[in-house]
């Protein structure tokens, strides 16, 4: 049986850069992290997991009244003063079974369902350990990390993080170009944020 992919995505921090809480700034009818997790389960992510931290109990609420069975929060203690892996290992943790899973911070809402799809249907015919999407020669996310890599994240413990574990795992990679302009927006200042919420409200994601 072919096991349904999954996706955790990283919703813990503090938001200094934005002076706002990310997570809940609108975006239409939605918040930033409704439509990030939106747009995930549009693109085929059975079950998704939220990793939350400041303000986790507001973060919880509106992913459950939102999404219900379909997304699960999980809670990172020390949000204050651990970077990225942590989270991710915790979110990592928490998977249900799956084939795979996407790794997707939780201020990137513009990633589009047909990119997500698209990164599993390509490690579907080229089985690797992970997928990235590219665009403008870099690669971004949110990539697809295959089950058995599952161990290898959980139980990293090396220097510069995240950025360390690529580096481990460089050469078991694959690379999916993608004109999807949602995966270079990232909502990390005051700036970013009004100016893309006036595109996507003036023209949707797709202009």
């Amino acid at each position: 049986m072919c096991l349904s992919p999954a996706a955790v995505v990283t919703a813990a921090g503090m938001s200094r850069r934005m002076g706002q809480w990310k997570p809940l700034l609108p975006l239409g009818s939605e918040t930033v992290l409704e439509r990030t997790v939106s747009s995930l389960l549009q693109g085929g992510a059975e079950r998704v997991v939220v990793v939350t931290g400041y303000r986790g109990a507001e973060a919880d609420a509106l992913v459950q009244r939102r999404f219900g069975a379909a997304v699960r929060c999980v809670h990172n203690p020390d949000y204050a003063c651990s970077d990225m892996l942590r989270s991710v290992q915790i979110g990592v943790a928490a998977l249900p079974d799956c084939s795979g899973f996407y790794l997707l911070p939780g201020d990137m809402p513009f990633v589009s369902p047909e990119t997500i799809g698209s990164l599993f249907h390509h490690w579907q015919r080229h089985p690797c350990d992970v997928v990235f999407p590219v665009a403008q020669g870099r690669r971004k996310h949110p990539p697809f990390l295959s089950a058995r890599l599952i161990p290898a994240v959980l139980h990293y413990d090396g220097e510069d993080g995240l950025r360390g574990l690529w580096l481990r795992l460089e050469g078991h990679m694959e690379s999916l170009e993608t004109a999807d302009p949602g995966v270079l927006v990232d909502l990390d200042t005051p700036e970013d944020y009004q100016r893309w919420k006036r595109r996507f409200e003036a023209y949707g994601t797709d202009q």
